[in-house]
């Protein structure tokens, strides 16, 4: 099997030294492998991203010495491969319209009858099923809503994939802090995850689904991200499963934090990489930083 990986930045701001770990570090792997390092453009949130964010991205890239292979991949051009598969969930009956919003949500969640304090996923508070079907895995007569949210129907989910002997839901970490055979249950999946959105009203898709689907059409081997990812590999092996999708090896890696352990943001424009060219540091200079080799 060919090692094959790939940076996938977002075109909504500046690198920064977090950024720079993870390209590095999936490259340097990459390389060490004989394999290949892809470049794939996050750009479905079209509100945010900019033309001139994607120039920086590639500049800061080439300064550190990353060189991709192949073409680089923009999520914006794959917009009806991701509303494909959002028709195909629909069409078993795994998807539900949700219009709940965020104050509704915790507005059920702290209602008295529900008796705990709300349980955070990967995507925060865990939706409580305001919008759930009463009916589980019902087929829709109706084409698929592009009006309002969708969420997965994780119950059903998981239902079909244990009817179709699908249900082994493991996956390889080789991060440093999970590394091993990552093994899911059901169980954890219904109440640590819960009905994850799929497809954004004003997106047409989402992180967890977009991700999924261009991991597999680029043929990535080795996932290599932040450990913040690391609690949404379940949502994406699930989908893996449910759209008989390859299952990758995940690397996880430490996260780079500032002065006071907070996770760097593109806010933090202090720490971008633009800046650093600017002050004359260079490219060992940044890896240094991130605790990463010089190269030879």
């Amino acid at each position: 099997m060919t090692f094959r990986t790939r940076f996938a930045p977002s075109p909504t701001g500046p690198l920064h030294l977090g950024h720079a770990c993870s390209a590095l570090l999936a490259h340097d792997l990459a390389r060490a492998a004989g394999g290949d390092f892809l470049l794939r453009i996050e750009d479905i949130d079209q509100t945010r991203a900019r033309p001139e964010w994607e120039d920086l991205i590639c500049e800061d890239l080439a300064w550190l010495g990353v060189r991709w292979d192949g073409p680089v991949m923009r999520q914006s051009e794959r917009m009806a491969h991701y509303g494909a598969a959002l028709d195909a969930l629909w069409s078993r009956g795994l998807l539900y319209p949700c219009t709940c919003t965020r104050r509704d949500i915790a507005a059920a969640l702290s209602a008295p009858q529900e008796g705990a304090d709300p349980r955070g996923g990967p995507d925060g508070p865990v939706y409580p099923g305001t919008c759930r079907p009463e009916v589980s895995h019902r087929v829709p007569a109706s084409a698929r809503p592009t009006d309002r949210h969708l969420r997965l129907d994780m119950s059903a989910a998981l239902q079909v994939l244990k009817r179709a002997n699908a249900a082994d839901l493991t996956f390889t970490e080789t991060g440093p802090a999970h590394g091993g055979q990552i093994a899911l249950s059901h169980e954890a999946c219904l109440s640590g995850i819960g009905d994850v959105v799929l497809a954004r009203r004003d997106f047409g898709t989402s992180y967890h689904l977009s991700v999924v689907l261009d991991d597999a059409a680029q043929g990535i081997s080795h996932v290599v991200r932040g450990e913040d990812l690391f609690d949404a590999t379940p949502i994406h092996v699930v989908l893996q499963r449910l759209l008989t999708l390859p299952v990758p090896v995940y690397h996880h890696h430490r996260l780079i934090r500032d002065d006071s352990g907070k996770r760097l943001a593109k806010r933090d424009d202090a720490r971008a990489l633009r800046k650093f060219r600017e002050d004359g540091l260079t490219p060992d200079d940044i890896r240094a930083m991130v605790g990463l080799p010089k190269t030879t």
